[in-house]
């Protein structure tokens, strides 16, 4: 049995592994035939030649995520270990920091897929961020739209959500129409937490300098010099999105994000994103970027349930197919 040591530079190891070495253990379950010990900053790994050359390529990757994120997630990890983990540190454009939020905390892009929605961004003056829960596509809009406040590149972000209820009737709300409607629009008040201060974001919310509203406000408007997002699109209709898209004015960029499996609208009513993404499929200047599991920087435990409701649900489908052939083949 072969035997190499790996010294660990320029980073905390408590704060590479892991609480409780959680990390590294994570890291462990990827090389069962190696012996991997860890005491401060000095990694010793033992077993055969292949598998540690194999683990010091995949562990050298993680430290450039490191260096690069100030953090490194099990679903990082994940990722890296991937066989075209080395991508998510080949790709430059968008890893640099998107803006600096709140404590100087640097918000960046985790993902590939994040990466390249931020490029899309740049590029585009409309795009389509898909996915499923976790994977920051409206944190990273968010991000992209403060950054762009900041340079002067437009003069208000105006932030829009369908108010449509997640499967609950949750009857007559209290309060004021504001508070009646702050709930729905809650996940966009978090993003921009983290990115402005809270006395400026309270003045720029007053101001209209940051506009936060539903959907059904948008009608009959001109939406220009900003940098308007819908999210939760998945949940608007046809008629809502063609509404919001002919908003756009001369010098506007709209984000649109959404996730296909948490639509909420009522029983065979057609979501206003799926209808958008195939009409618009051939539009010269919208991008569509399609995130995924891959892309899940939330508890490990949101892609697996993710992947579990996937199989379940495409079961469920094929079960589905197969009762209506039989019942067709019967006939």
């Amino acid at each position: 049995m072969q035997e190499k040591i790996i010294e660990i530079k320029g980073i905390n190891p408590a704060e590479l592994f892991g609480v409780n070495n959680a990390n590294l253990k994570h890291i462990k379950s990827f090389f069962p035939k190696l012996k991997v010990v860890a005491r401060g900053n000095v990694l010793t790994i033992a077993g055969d030649e292949e598998a540690m050359d194999q683990f010091e390529r995949k562990f050298e990757l993680i430290i450039q995520h490191y260096h690069n994120f100030n953090a490194v997630t099990e679903n990082n990890i994940d990722n890296l270990m991937m066989e075209d983990g080395s991508k998510m540190i080949s790709i430059d454009d968008g890893s640099e920091t998107i803006v600096h939020g709140n404590g100087g905390a640097k918000i960046k892009a985790r993902t590939l897929n994040q990466k390249k929605l931020v490029q899309a961004i740049k590029a585009q003056d409309m795009v389509f961020a898909v996915g499923p829960a976790g994977t920051g596509k409206t944190y990273t809009a968010v991000a992209m739209a403060v950054r762009a406040l900041k340079a002067k590149e437009v003069k208000r972000i105006v932030l829009t959500r369908p108010a449509v209820e997640a499967g609950e009737n949750l009857g007559f709300l209290p309060g004021d129409l504001k508070e009646k409607l702050d709930p729905y629009l809650m996940p966009l008040y978090d993003a921009l937490r983290d990115m402005i201060p809270p006395e400026k974001l309270a003045d720029m919310l007053e101001f209209g300098i940051i506009e936060i509203a539903p959907l059904a406000f948008m009608r009959g408007r001109t939406l220009d010099k900003a940098f308007v997002i819908l999210d939760e699109a998945q949940n608007t209709t046809s008629m809502q999105m063609k509404m919001f898209l002919t908003r756009m004015g001369m010098t506007a960029k709209f984000v649109i994000t959404g996730d296909m499996s948490q639509v909420d609208l009522p029983h065979k009513q057609r979501s206003g994103l799926s209808y958008a993404l195939d009409v618009l499929n051939e539009v010269e200047g919208i991008e569509v970027v399609r995130l995924g599991q891959n892309d899940v920087i939330r508890h490990s435990l949101v892609k697996r349930i993710i992947e579990a409701f996937d199989i379940a649900e495409a079961a469920e489908k094929q079960a589905k197919f197969e009762k209506e052939q039989k019942a067709k083949n019967q006939e």
